[in-house]
């Protein structure tokens, strides 16, 4: 049978963590006096890399070790919220039990710190059950560009056309289709139309399962 790979964002797509990242920028920016706005979080934060966002929000490049000190701070301050509320979107864990047991290869493919990668998968304890799991620290390129997707497929050893990509973001679902790959939007973040067309949309896992995923691998 051929060999299959669904390849997970993180925030968003594993767990719904955008609210906690959104309480622990605002702490942030309070504390370094940057305006901010939800609308400006939902243009410039979700999705986006903490580079990027630094850097919008200060209004100059923030990058090296300045970024580095900066994202270490704000990261820890979204660990110390999120810590004790770690869950998936619902059904996620049924779903990824049917994937394994038809033997399919699975990813986790964030553009979050190590650091919180780990907080979640180890949380839910489901780093068994993945055949990769790369992060932030393991690209040089950030989504939209497909450099995490197209490492992820070369890892687990399945060509990008037979992988599928689970996206919550504009920059995530991008990265996903520049890869070659089919993307299914998971709408926890954004609604359909503020995504770029996929070839299906869910908002919980109970709307898909696997012969779902291999009708749409397949068509």
């Amino acid at each position: 049978m051929k060999q299959y790979c669904v390849i997970f964002d993180m925030d968003g797509v594993i767990s719904h963590t955008n609210p906690f990242h959104a309480k622990a920028f605002e702490a942030f920016f309070h504390k370094y006096q940057i305006p901010h706005s939800e609308q400006e979080f939902e243009d410039h934060m979700y999705g986006k890399h903490n580079g990027y966002i630094m850097s919008h929000f200060f209004k100059r490049p923030i990058e090296g070790e300045e970024l580095k000190k900066l994202e270490d701070e704000k990261e820890g301050m979204f660990r110390e919220i999120y810590k004790e509320k770690v869950e998936t979107i619902p059904h996620y864990l049924e779903f990824l039990e049917e994937l394994k047991s038809r033997n399919f290869k699975t990813a986790v493919a964030t553009s979050a710190p190590r650091a919180n990668r780990d907080l979640i998968i180890n949380a839910l304890n489901i780093a068994d059950k993945m055949d990769s799991m790369m992060a932030s620290e393991d690209v040089t390129s950030h989504k939209p560009n497909p450099e995490v997707y197209l490492k992820s497929a070369e890892r687990v050893g399945v060509s990008p056309s037979d992988c599928i990509v689970f996206e919550d973001s504009f920059s995530g679902v991008t990265a996903g289709l520049n890869a070659g790959m089919k993307v299914v939007g998971v709408l926890s973040t954004h609604t359909k139309e503020q995504l770029p067309p996929c070839s299906f949309y869910i908002n919980d896992y109970s709307e898909i399962n696997v012969d779902k995923i291999i009708e749409l691998l397949n068509g």
